[in-house]
């Protein structure tokens, strides 16, 4: 008999992080108008199965600490996170605390947040909120969202964003994407960020309402997009009213997706553990 030779152990796989393949179910249209109950229902349903496609949503902007996330959540109007994440290590850096930053040259403060567009403005809200919590809080940023709003350009969405993630005091937050998917879900008819805000916390008990916040705005970013949304590629089709009004080939959908659900980097140079994408780059990388 010839020589036995040992099997040879397999070689581990490396391990892949990309989440798993979108699984899309057949969109089912109610019949007849649907009842108060009946969307209630389907709400409650739909941030169930959004914890399940996205059990790693968090806040997409790095920060340290309260301060540092009160800043950047300025920051990001009128941008993406990815933006502000690339340009708040340097920010950061150089003023480290409120005392510092209400300190800061304005024309060098205004270099630096360039990136992130408006900087001129951005940078009196920063110098004076910097100023206010270091007056008045005694540096330390308030965890109440009354105290929040006195703070200049510190609204309801930033107070809300802060409270939510910083000191987990429950907190919807109604952004751009938030607004245009629970419209899109007929879960509110309504614009205004306050009515808004106020029809889902009457839909979802407190505890949900930062994670729901968090899921909402993870699928508005990667899937359910403004001009074209990615039906045909959208986990909770079978539960939306409004499917149709994007791209339904599965296909052409798939290559619409962004971000981890594309294959691409996420927003957060520092993303937390369990996030299943790539880091983002820091600034003036290739992107």
């Amino acid at each position: 008999m010839g020589e036995h030779v040992p099997a040879q152990p397999k070689k581990a796989k490396k391990e892949d992080k990309t989440p798993n393949p979108v699984k899309v179910a057949k969109p089912v249209k109610a019949a007849g108008a649907e009842s108060r109950l009946g969307m209630v229902r389907r709400a409650r349903r739909t941030n169930r199965e959004l914890a399940e496609v996205y059990p790693y949503a968090h806040p997409e902007l790095d920060f340290e600490n309260p301060f540092e996330l009160l800043v950047a959540t300025v920051l990001s109007a009128q941008t993406t996170d990815l933006r502000v994440n690339q340009t708040t290590p340097a920010l950061f850096a150089k003023y480290p605390t409120p005392e510092d930053m209400a300190a800061a040259v304005p024309e060098e403060l205004e270099q630096i947040i360039r990136p992130t567009g408006f900087f001129r403005a951005k940078a009196r809200s920063l110098l004076g909120l910097s100023a206010a919590l270091r007056d008045n809080f005694g540096s330390e940023v308030p965890g109440r969202l009354e105290d929040l709003v006195t703070l200049p350009g510190v609204g309801r969405k930033t107070a809300n964003v802060v409270l939510g993630n910083a000191f987990g005091v429950p907190g919807i937050t109604v952004d751009t994407h938030f607004g245009r998917l629970v419209r899109r879900w007929k879960w509110t008819g309504h614009e205004d960020p306050e009515k808004v805000e106020a029809d889902i916390a009457a839909i979802f008990p407190k505890s949900e309402w930062t994670m729901l916040s968090h899921r909402i705005i993870f699928h508005g970013r990667r899937v359910c997009h403004s001009r074209k949304p990615a039906c045909g590629a959208c986990p909770i089709a079978h539960l939306c009213p409004s499917y149709g009004e994007g791209e339904t080939d599965p296909e052409k959908a798939k290559k619409l997706l962004k971000y981890e659900m594309g294959g691409h980097p996420g927003q957060r140079l520092k993303p937390p553990p369990g996030f299943p994408g790539e880091p983002a780059p820091p600034l003036g990388a290739t992107e």
